[in-house]
């Protein structure tokens, strides 16, 4: 009796640690990461990222564009998920110094062509966006909201041009923005006298520059001038992009001094303006899981505890036979499924795809996978995948003992190929049509070769390692009652226990669990928002096992209530449909949300949601599988059997 309190203490200490963690998320910062600390006048390089569009999903070097370029391009080393995310970062022209204000500095001339226009416009017509970076930070253009004067909302990169017409004319014209106002603001130490970079700002302009005479590089623009400290405003002539017209580009930098903290730096383009969303969805979330949790413990607990005490007290055979309900069918509810080498295969793989995820989950949670670190969270998702293969193959190799299976290293090899085979298949296939648009997101030969390596290199030999230990684990799992020689009939089920029916039904709640947050997942991947609020995550991943778990328990119930004994893959494919409601959900985001026009940018988004649904259904379906397996071990091992 002892022990009830101390559960009950430490189950209500781990939902409060789980609460704090989700409402103190945005304040960690990865540890290790050291401040660069600035003098004045010392130098600030910016670096330039991809050119990115919500319209086409394809992003493209900066120097795809006849931007100014410096004397000599250098890239920047990048890590395996920004390789994978399409980042491509190099040095860039523009060099400021440390709280040292400049006025119009010129950057370069450029002289169009029809080529040079015909590239223009169409970057401005798909929308691109210019992404750019100065300590770590990337370039954010500020924009009040019409709702909460207060409220800002920051968007990632400024707009290469935009489409407009002059007074009185209908015809279009294309403008570009060739006057960037930097805005860098910084938090100095009044006792040392340094500076650290807080935040990395910019109001872009389009301006057609004017000057006397003949260009050189000491000529006086008049339209800004820092002698006369005459500024940029939006009221100048905008600069058209027309062939035979020259594009002098030029910027402003602005340091202002603020109060935010190094460390928290982030905290402004991380804090959601519409948190209160997420904790009425969690909160909601919570109701509806916690109602059905004490409706299931009643239903089952009770019921359970009166056939169990019922089975139990019967005296003859005569009465066992009489009695209808899950006791009946315990000659066959062991019975090996079809294709149990299949469903081995891929428990084992839901159990890689939990092990990766939970450990992201609460390293992210707690702050350890860094805003700061750009493809951070995607290189520590394959590595953990890499890592967790040794599980995989340790619970195929264990379920396949338990099925009297003798090949235990054909069932590791089908773990450690089937599903990454089939996502590097339609990744590949996918990367291709990237390349056939020369866009930098195509993830070049060593890379993939690298992928490849991780995977045959590391990932197979570790799935074999587990295969090898559980398959010779002793002693192998034992079922709790003997299976029949003879197959026992299923009687005829009603319309609503048919295995369609009740698959389709087992998936809605846990896609009911996730579907507001996975709103703003899909925004973040798809409209490149920020994304960094793990805390809420992780509780709605704690919402999604147990909804997976309660759902599938409940209609494995009824199932074996009716005498229908085949649960193995049904309470695979119960929660696991819910992976079928991410895809539709996904289709309807994708009419209703997005604005991409271009038929490889569908295809793109469809293939990738496609594998998505597919990581999901196997995730889904191994927790499903799995609450199902310890709950029929456990009424089975409860009564009687004569």
């Amino acid at each position: 009796m002892a022990r009830e309190p101390l559960a009950r203490d430490l189950c209500i200490y781990v939902c409060i640690c789980i609460l704090l963690i989700a409402h103190q998320t945005t304040c960690f910062y990865l540890p290790g990461v050291a401040p660069e600390d600035f003098w004045k006048g010392d130098p600030l390089r910016v670096k330039v990222n991809k050119l990115s569009s919500t319209k086409t999903q394809l992003p493209y070097s900066y120097y795809s564009l006849p931007y100014c370029r410096p004397k000599r391009i250098v890239d920047s080393a990048e890590n395996l998920g920004e390789v994978l995310r399409g980042d491509r970062i190099e040095n860039s022209p523009y060099v400021f110094k440390m709280r040292e204000p400049q006025l119009c500095n010129v950057v370069c001339r450029l002289l169009l062509d029809d080529q040079t226009v015909k590239e223009f416009k169409e970057m401005i017509d798909d929308e691109y966006r210019v992404n750019m970076i100065l300590d770590n930070l990337p370039l954010v253009v500020p924009i009040r909201r019409l709702d909460q004067e207060s409220s800002m909302v920051y968007l990632h990169g400024f707009l290469v041009g935009l489409k407009g017409q002059y007074s009185g004319i209908k015809e279009e014209k294309y403008f570009i923005h060739n006057h960037l106002a930097f805005v860098v603001k910084y938090h100095s130490d009044p006792q040392l006298g340094l500076s650290r970079i807080v935040g990395f700002e910019v109001k872009p302009f389009s301006v057609k520059h004017e000057y006397e005479g003949e260009w050189n590089e000491n000529t006086r623009l008049t339209t800004c001038d820092p002698h006369a400290k005459k500024l940029v405003t939006s009221s100048e002539t905008p600069q058209e992009v027309e062939s035979k017209k020259e594009i002098i580009f030029t910027y402003d930098v602005e340091f202002e001094e603020s109060d935010v903290k190094w460390a928290y730096r982030w905290d402004t383009y991380l804090l959601m303006a519409d948190d209160q969303i997420h904790w009425f969805s969690i909160v909601n979330s919570l109701m509806i899981v916690l109602f059905l949790s004490g409706m299931v413990a009643m239903i089952m607990l009770r019921t359970l505890y009166r056939d169990i005490s019922k089975y139990n007290q019967l005296e003859t055979q005569e009465e066992a036979q009489e009695e209808t309900g899950w006791k009946l069918v315990h000659g066959d509810v062991f019975r090996p499924p079809p294709n149990s080498d299949l469903l081995c295969i891929y428990v084992g793989t839901g159990v890689q795809f939990f092990g990766m995820i939970v450990v992201t989950m609460m390293f992210a949670a707690l702050g350890f996978l860094s805003p700061s670190n750009r493809g951070g969270l995607m290189t520590a998702m394959l590595l953990l995948w890499v890592l967790m293969g040794v599980f995989a193959g340790y619970t195929s190799g264990r379920l396949y003992k338990m099925f009297k299976g003798i090949e235990w290293k054909k069932i590791s090899f089908g773990t450690a190929f089937i599903f990454p085979a089939t996502a590097f298949t339609a990744f590949f296939v996918l990367n291709a049509l990237i390349w056939g648009q020369r866009s930098s997101g195509a993830v070049p030969f060593q890379t993939m070769f690298a992928l490849l390596l991780l995977w045959f290199g590391i990932s197979f030999p570790l799935v074999f390692v587990g295969g090898f230990l559980g398959f010779n684990k002793m002693p192998p799992i034992e079922d709790p009652v003997k299976t029949n020689k003879i197959a026992r009939q299923i009687p005829e089920q009603a319309w609503y226990m048919n295995s369609l029916c009740s698959i389709l039904i087992g998936g809605i709640l846990p896609f009911g669990a996730v579907f507001i947050e996975l709103f703003f997942i899909l925004t973040s991947i798809w409209l490149h928002q920020f994304y960094y609020i793990f805390g809420f995550l992780f509780i709605v991943l704690i919402i999604l096992i147990i909804t997976c778990a309660e759902i599938t328990v409940v209609l494995c119930y009824f199932q074996l209530c009716s005498e229908d004994y085949n649960w193995w893959w049904r309470s695979y494919l119960t929660s696991g449909s819910s992976a079928l409601y991410l895809f539709l959900y996904a289709v309807f985001y994708f009419f209703t949300k997005l604005e991409i026009t271009k038929p490889i940018s569908g295809i793109l988004y469809f293939g990738y949601m496609l594998l998505l649904s597919y990581a999901f259904f196997v995730l889904t379906g191994t927790i499903g599988f799995c609450a199902c397996f310890w709950f029929t071990r456990l009424i089975y091992s409860s009564v009687k059997i004569d």
